[in-house]
């Protein structure tokens, strides 16, 4: 997977998303976030878009050390020419985030001199 390093030296790969059931697939550009340890984080609206099922709710500590409580979701991606179900996390922001739950047992590459991010 190959992605690239945006103007605000963000690392971004595309990632297509669906519904469990692949309905309603959306084409996206995740973040790629080292600091978050779950899968995915979408915001908000685009979960109700895909008409998502709430799967639970958890408690998250963020970064600031305060911990909250966030609804999850469940989704299918396409990940290495497989389709993979994954839990999503709500939330108000503008980029799509991929943590390392879906990092584990990858290569992750970012080279900021060419701007280019590569997953294997």
């Amino acid at each position: 997977m190959t992605g690239h390093v945006d103007e605000g030296d963000r690392a971004l790969v595309p990632l297509r998303v669906s519904a469990v059931d692949k309905s309603y697939p959306h084409d996206l550009q995740v973040w790629v976030d080292t600091a978050f340890n779950g899968e995915l984080v979408l915001e908000a609206s685009l979960i109700k878009e895909l008409n998502l099922p709430l799967s639970a709710t958890i408690v998250a500590t963020l970064a600031d050390g305060s911990e909250k409580v966030l609804e999850t979701f469940a989704c299918t991606i396409e990940w290495f020419g497989t389709q993979r179900q994954v839990e999503v996390i709500a939330n108000q922001g503008y980029y799509p985030l991929l943590g390392i739950g879906l990092l584990l047992g990858r290569t992750l590459t970012i080279d900021y001199t060419a701007r280019t991010v590569t997953i294997a």
